[in-house]
């Protein structure tokens, strides 16, 4: 067992791994004695002793969640915390022993990073999603193996039961699971020059010709409304009745509110607008146009 592991890591783990399972395991008294050292007179000599007798622990923890594809080092990193958080923690005077209550503040510290890292989309953070994401394939593998022939729905549905989920909640579990990120400079097919990346092209406009649209965007708004501004109350009513609202109002109705025809209505909004955009003219020159022939 001590030779595999020490394949995974490079020399300087390899010593800290030698080291750690050169450490005596402790007797129950022992562990008490550094664990109240520790409590009572903040003993970092005792906190030492506790921690590094049981960096095996953390060690064999980070070698069951290699699987996941996050480097080793990281978890034996997240393990020691958790096992410096086990020492904080932990009470002597309820008669437990230290190795088992810090196995499991080890597993945890563990289950968290993958969560944190496993995918940039965040993964279910609920204890029943949590213990979805680290049973499902386990359990998958189970059933499958089980000999009888099954179905992806009823390896699904057997699954749901066993961990009293449901069975959207195992779909979407598989589909972040063997879904895994890629990065978008990883090459498309072996030995090629392009990536994902060179296949996303943003046809929008660039940032500059943006800030430059929304600059002028907002000048020709103040200049149209203060062209508006220089018409007469009836024309700026028909304009504004006609033009500006989301469902602009008949001649009819214009010319019943006026008292008018509607032919006469649509004679004073023609001449509006050619005033608008002579208005405009005078201050944009040809970009106008466009403008007035969208009012």
């Amino acid at each position: 067992m001590t030779h595999r592991i020490n394949d995974m890591w490079d020399e300087a783990d390899r010593r800290l791994i030698r080291k750690s399972m050169a450490a005596p395991i402790l007797d129950f008294e022992r562990e008490m004695e550094l664990a109240r050292a520790w409590r009572d007179h903040r003993d970092a000599g005792a906190l030492d002793e506790l921690v590094q007798a049981y960096m095996r622990l953390v060690i064999a923890q980070a070698v069951r969640f290699r699987n996941y594809g996050l480097p080793l080092n990281d978890l034996r990193q997240e393990g020691v915390v958790g096992l410096m958080q086990a020492a904080e923690r932990f009470d002597p005077e309820r008669g437990l022993r230290f190795s088992t209550y810090a196995g499991w503040w080890v597993k945890s510290a563990m289950q968290e990073f993958v969560l944190r890292n496993w995918s940039i989309v965040r993964l279910g953070s609920s204890a029943t999603q949590k213990s979805l994401f680290f049973r499902l394939r386990r359990l998958r593998a189970r059933i499958r193996a089980g000999g009888e022939a099954m179905a992806d729905d009823e390896v699904r549905e057997t699954v749901a039961r066993s961990l009293s989920v449901r069975i959207e909640d195992v779909e979407r579990m598989e589909r972040q699971i063997d879904g895994r990120d890629c990065s978008l400079h990883a090459p498309l097919g072996e030995g090629g020059s392009e990536s994902f990346e060179d296949r996303l092209r943003d046809e929008g406009p660039d940032p500059e010709t943006l800030a430059e649209n929304a600059v002028d965007g907002r000048r020709r708004s103040l200049w149209l409304r203060e062209s508006i501004a220089a018409l007469n109350e009836r024309e700026q009513t028909i304009i504004r009745e006609r033009r500006l609202r989301e469902n602009g109002r008949t001649l009819e109705e214009l010319g019943r509110w006026f008292g008018i025809s509607k032919e006469r209505v649509r004679q004073i909004e023609q001449r509006a607008l050619l005033k608008l955009r002579a208005s405009l003219l005078s201050r944009l020159g040809k970009d106008a146009a466009p403008l007035v022939a969208g009012a």
